[in-house]
């Protein structure tokens, strides 16, 4: 993106150590949820034997994300983002002790409204919203970093958190974790969330009104078509990271493995984003998102004909390194293509969408594999999936590029 001649920039060193402690703030929020997900054969063995129950719960946390994002958004843009965060803090702590209760609808309860809508969702969305404000010029490399946070937990916390859950239990690690969250959020949030600058008064399509079209189509509709691929994206992006762990003991792999695996994953994911990010500010949102959406695919195909572990590090490390800008490219390109005054519903709706195709495909995986006993069906969907998402931006991608309504990216 090229900051216009003649507007001060926002940017300053400030935006990034604002970038900097969200990152932090999303790498232990993000960890939460991964404790079910290392522990999701111990939790089903204690709750009946079905792979699936922990998997909806876990399905359940990314829904609440989603819908608690766009409700805390909204809430948000009225009291700021530092009291949702504090507010979010609070709410995992909650949820993570009552997760711990021994029966099923508390898990569900403690993952989906308290560390889900409540907890995740009051920092997630926000924080995508409130970052964009503190950047103009670099805001795809600023976008990328802070969405690293899930990747950055999944990298750090799954060998930890195998190593607790088997010393402690997976319920004393719930505990445990839910009172660090609290002690570190809600101080690094009253000291460094504060309001976001104002931003010139030039909007995302230089000071005019909305556009009646964005691609030679309604804005709605284009709107649409993107939330719907953001669904059908995530479905096959949350299979491997959801079940990578339960996969590898499946195939006699030790489970300590399965977890460093899991972080090799993520970790390249991590690393992988920045770049992403560096490409975006240059290619622009949806064509960024298509590259990823390919290499996705790719990576999806291979874990069908994978089953060494040698052969599963790598393809792990593969499926990291090509799915990982996708999410940040989706935010930047709605930032492009719609005005800034829009973005505070439409950026959280978007992550509710992909949200929920992260929640049915962690819980669709776990229910193919209750009917099957194997994982293969599992992942043909997810490529199926994925096919279906290139086909909806492949079509968004050829309209920008034959300029049918294509109104330039301006800072906003």
């Amino acid at each position: 993106m090229h900051q216009p001649i003649g507007v001060p920039s926002v940017e300053t060193r400030g935006s990034w150590i604002v970038a900097t402690v969200v990152l932090v703030i999303l790498a232990l929020s993000f960890g939460a949820p991964w404790i079910t997900i290392i522990a999701l054969k111990m939790i089903a063995a204690e709750l009946g034997g079905l792979r699936s129950v922990p998997a909806f719960a876990t399905a359940l946390a990314w829904i609440g994300f989603g819908t608690g994002g766009i409700a805390m958004g909204y809430v948000a843009e009225r009291v700021g983002v530092r009291a949702t965060v504090i507010t979010g803090a609070v709410m995992i702590c909650i949820g993570l002790a009552l997760s711990t209760g021994g029966a099923t609808w508390q898990l569900y309860i403690g993952q989906g409204l308290f560390v889900g809508f409540l907890g995740v969702g009051g920092m997630n969305a926000p924080f995508y919203v409130y970052v964009s404000r503190w950047f103009d010029r670099r805001r795809g490399s600023a976008l990328a970093l802070i969405s690293s946070g899930s990747y950055v937990a999944g990298a750090i916390w799954p060998p930890i958190f195998e190593r607790a859950v088997a010393y402690a239990g997976w319920q004393q690690t719930m505990l445990y974790y839910g009172l660090i969250e609290v002690a570190v959020v809600v101080p690094l949030a009253a000291m460094f969330l504060r309001p976001p600058p104002e931003l010139p008064p030039i909007g995302t399509l230089g000071g005019v009104s909305a556009p009646y079209t964005v691609l030679g189509w309604p804005p709605n509709l284009v709107f649409a078509v993107m939330t719907g691929a953001g669904i059908f994206c995530c479905v096959p992006m949350a299979m491997p990271q959801a079940h990578l762990p339960a996969f590898c003991s499946d195939l006699g792999i030790l489970a300590s493995h399965g977890a460093a695996m899991l972080s090799v994953l993520l970790g390249t994911a991590f690393v992988s984003r920045q770049f992403w990010g560096w490409i975006s500010d240059r290619m622009g949102g949806l064509n960024t998102v298509l590259a990823g959406s390919t290499c996705q695919i790719a990576a999806m195909s291979a874990f069908t004909f994978t089953q060494d572990e040698i052969g599963l590090f790598t393809v792990s490390a593969a499926f990291g390194l090509g799915f990982a800008g996708i999410i940040p490219a989706y935010i930047l390109a709605i930032r492009e293509l719609f005005p800034a005054s829009q973005a505070y519903w439409r950026i959280p709706t978007f992550l509710f969408c992909s949200g929920s195709g992260m929640a049915i495909g962690g819980w669709l995986a776990g229910a193919l594999y209750d009917h099957y006993g194997t994982y293969s069906p599992a992942f043909a969907a997810a490529i199926v999936a994925n096919a279906i998402n290139l086909a909806m931006i492949g079509t968004l991608v050829f309209r920008q590029k034959s300029g049918v309504g294509w109104i330039g990216a301006q800072v906003g």
